[in-house]
This record gives C-alpha cells, sequence and structure tokens, in this order.
C-alpha cells in the first residue's frame, strides 16, 4: 500500500515538474518559487495545523498583557481608574523576555488570570506580538491626521471582524485561511476535514477551492448530524434507511440541480461518518481543557488533530471562536473570567498537543474585532484599533515580543484619540508569517496578502520555519 502511495505521488510531483519546467525562464521569479513551493508540499510527508482563536467583541488588550515597568504602568492606572490591575497583582506574571531588545526598557506582564499561559511563556512555547491591526501600508500618526489611507470602518465590529479574517470589510466572500487553504492543502494532502471550523460559519476559512466543515463540541461525534438518517422512527429501522435511501440515491432521470444536492447529502452523511469513527478510534487526549465553551471546542479540535490519520489530512487549519469580549461597561465583572477560558483552553490546548507528540506542528494565535481604548468610559472601555495578540506552540520563537510597544498614554506618537492604538504592525505581516510556515510560497503569499509588499518585513520572525 505504501509503495503504491510513493508511487502515486512519484507521478505526480514528475507531473508538476514538467508543468514548471514548461513555463520557462520568462515566468515571473514568484512564480517559479510558488511553483516550487507547491513541489514541497506535494512531498511533504509530515503534518502541520493552524488554529485561529477568535475573539468576538474586541478583547481588552490592554488588561491582557498589561504594562508593568513603573512609568507605563502609572499612566495605565491613571487612564482607567477603577479598572487597572495593581503592580502587586502582576509580580508573579510578569514577562521576562530573552531577547526583545525593541522593548527599550519597557516591561509587561500578562494579567493575573492567565497563569497557565504564563507557565508556558516561561518555557519559551509563547510570543507576544504588541499593537497588531488592518493597515494599507506603513502609516504615522501625522500621516493619519492628514488622511492616509486605511482601512474602512476601522470601529466597526462587524467590518473588523470581516477585514482580520479576510483583510477587506463586510461583504467579502474569502478569508486569508481559505486563500492558505487554497494555495497548500491541494498540494498537501487537503480533503474535506482540512478546513475546519468549530464556531460556526466562518469566513476566514473561505477559499476559492477551499471550503469549510463545520463541526460542534455538542454532538457526540463532532460533526452535525442528520437525525432521519440514523434514529429509529414509529419503532421502525427501516425508516431512516430509507429515508437515506431517498437522501442520497441518484438518478439519472433527476434535474441536475436535484442530482447535484443528493450528491452533497451523501458527501455529508459519509463524512459524518467517517468523522465519527475517526474520533471513536484516537488516542484519548489525557488532559483536561476545561470546562468553558471554548475548552470544549479545542478539545473537539485536538480530538481531530488525534484523529488526522484516520481522516487522511496532512495540512489543517482550524477556527475557534468566543464572543463577551465587548465590553463598554462591567469590565472588572466580564473580563477576568472570560481571561480565566482563555488561560486554561489555550495551556490545556498546547498540552494536548505535546501528549499527541505534534507540539512542533500545531500553531494557535488568537485574533479579535479590534482593541480598546485606553481610557476608560467610566465602568468600561471603547471601540479602539491596534491590540495585543499571543502566539502559542512548539515551533514559537517564545519568551520574546514581536512588534514595537506602543507609546503608552493618551496623546502620545501611537494615540489617534482615547488610547486608540496605531498599528505598528500589520495583519499581512501576521499571516505572511503563519502562511510561511504553513508551507505556501513566496509568490502564493503575495496573491493572498495584496498588501504586503508595502510593509518592510514579510516574516516577523516568531515561528522556526522548518
Amino acid at each position: 500500500m505504501s509503495q503504491t502511495i510513493s508511487n502515486a505521488r512519484r507521478r505526480a510531483f514528475l507531473q508538476r515538474s514538467a508543468a514548471l519546467a514548461a513555463t520557462g525562464v520568462a515566468a515571473p521569479m514568484a512564480l517559479n518559487l510558488s511553483a516550487i513551493g507547491r513541489l514541497a508540499a506535494a512531498e511533504a510527508s509530515d503534518y502541520k495545523a493552524l488554529v485561529c482563536v477568535f475573539l468576538y467583541g474586541a478583547n481588552d488588550h490592554y488588561n491582557t498583557i498589561v504594562s508593568y515597568d513603573p512609568e507605563d504602568h502609572r499612566r495605565y492606572v491613571q487612564a482607567r481608574p477603577g479598572l487597572a490591575y495593581g503592580r502587586g497583582r502582576l509580580e508573579q506574571t510578569v514577562l521576562r523576555s530573552t531577547e526583545s531588545p525593541q522593548l527599550q526598557g519597557r516591561e509587561f506582564a500578562f494579567a493575573p488570570e492567565l497563569g497557565n499561559l504564563h507557565g508556558l511563556w516561561n518555557e519559551g512555547h509563547v510570543n507576544t506580538l504588541l499593537n497588531v491591526g488592518p493597515l494599507l501600508r506603513p502609516t504615522t500618526k501625522a500621516e493619519y491626521l492628514n488622511g492616509a489611507p486605511i482601512p474602512p470602518k476601522i470601529f466597526s465590529h462587524n467590518d473588523q471582524q470581516s477585514v482580520w479574517q479576510s483583510l477587506a470589510s463586510e461583504g467579502a466572500t474569502s478569508g486569508w485561511g481559505g486563500k492558505l487553504g487554497d494555495a497548500v492543502l491541494d498540494g498537501a494532502g487537503g480533503n474535506l476535514f482540512s478546513a475546519v471550523s468549530v464556531a460556526g460559519d466562518a469566513l476566514f476559512l473561505s477559499g476559492d477551492s477551499t471550503s469549510q466543515y463545520r463541526v460542534t463540541p455538542r454532538s457526540p461525534s463532532g460533526s452535525i448530524r442528520l437525525a432521519a438518517t440514523r434514529t429509529a422512527m414509529f419503532g421502525s429501522r427501516a425508516v431512516p434507511e430509507t429515508m437515506r435511501r431517498l437522501m442520497t440515491e441518484d438518478s439519472e432521470n433527476w434535474h441536475l440541480m436535484a442530482r447535484e444536492l443528493q450528491r452533497t447529502t451523501r458527501r455529508s452523511i459519509e463524512a459524518n461518518e467517517q468523522l465519527e469513527a475517526a474520533l471513536t478510534s484516537a488516542p484519548a487526549l489525557e488532559v483536561s481543557l476545561g470546562t468553558s465553551r471554548l475548552g470544549a471546542q479545542l478539545d473537539l479540535v485536538a480530538r481531530m488533530i488525534a484523529a488526522r490519520e484516520s481522516l487522511g489530512v496532512r495540512r489543517q487549519i482550524f477556527f475557534v471562536g468566543i464572543g463577551g469580549f465587548d465590553t463598554h461597561d462591567n469590565l472588572r465583572e466580564d473580563h477576568p473570567p472570560l481571561l480565566r477560558s482563555i488561560d486554561e483552553s489555550l495551556a490545556g490546548f498546547y498540552r494536548a498537543t505535546e501528549t499527541l507528540g505534534v507540539a512542533n506542528q500545531v500553531t494557535a494565535f488568537t485574533a479579535s474585532d479590534f482593541g480598546r481604548t485606553l481610557s476608560a468610559n467610566g465602568d468600561g472601555t471603547d471601540h479602539g484599533w491596534g491590540s495585543h495578540h499571543l502566539v502559542v506552540g512548539g515551533a514559537v520563537n517564545g519568551k520574546r515580543f514581536t512588534g514595537r510597544p506602543p507609546a503608552l498614554g493618551n496623546g502620545g506618537s501611537d494615540d489617534v484619540g482615547r488610547g486608540r492604538l496605531l498599528p505598528t504592525t500589520s495583519i499581512e505581516q501576521l499571516a505572511a508569517t503563519l502562511g510561511k510556515w504553513f508551507g505556501a510560497g513566496a509568490g502564493e503569499l503575495a496573491d493572498i496578502l495584496p498588501q504586503l509588499p508595502e510593509f518592510g518585513a514579510a516574516d516577523l520572525g516568531f515561528l522556526r520555519q522548518t
């Protein structure tokens, strides 16, 4: 069996090589590099997965990754009295960095609710991305005030959720995760289980040829069953069998659209059965991810990764997400439990990848609508722009900060109003670094991320590119 697979891959490699040779020396260098990258992916036998953890509502990054050095902490407390963490509460979660010269003496700490992630930071498995957000090109505060082009509707929830997932405002039909799938999955064992959402419909996973497979932790099998084909009705097993036959059998006499519906339904039922069997036979995680909604989603992701061989995948992109982060009020009461959920589930997920032996092959990262204002509105904070995020995994260049720390304080060089941070690192740079690690070539990344050439560094260095 393995020899047959090897021969098939060899034939595919030779076919692609011939196609590449046919492009000739006149083909653009980026195109050639892209094709070479696809050839490498086609022959790759390793496994890699990306996991996007989306925090809907705009996470308060100032109360997640907290300024700790005395001067900046003073400014932070002054801007949000009654909402800020005291320095004493942060002593156990200070982020001691091994190599972040750009901090220039600035210090940060995780919120005290992130103790497990702080442990992973100290082990070198977490990198903190500073002041990331949507940009069309590097932009200074003076340029912003003088009307420089910026992404549309930067303080709108729906639009910025779309921008983070697709690099376009609301109404976009494809996301950069799905486009990465288009570039990589076809040549690296892609199939129905290669792009998986555990949080409903996700623009992030939609591509031209890549389509998302939706699963739910509320189902024992992970997938959403068609009950009529599984459950006896009126005491008869014949009913579900008849329903399955009616829903899946093809007929030459049927209209084209009806036949396509039958094929889609049949594929859905068969995929459900394959996933259920794979999850049942997969090794146990032996690690708790907690009882939160996010923990349940990441638990299912980990179980699907454990079942990767049964599912026949070598590259996967997952999307998980939780809401509750639109903290215009009740920040002190509502935000800490959300952080504890992130801490328990994301750290538990990393430990699960360790037990599965794939920690170096799975990278998780956070994303959110936007950051929030440094200034309090009384009991909460309002819509911002740039924000801080986390990357977690065994391939992470950890215990480090990526990006330039923002100037803290109202009216600072990065403040466009009330502590709204003008991003200094773009989503394109974040996506390019993840995409390169995942297996996309330079030309493919240029197609996926059209604004990438505007930014100096396409690879931010927070992942070991192996």
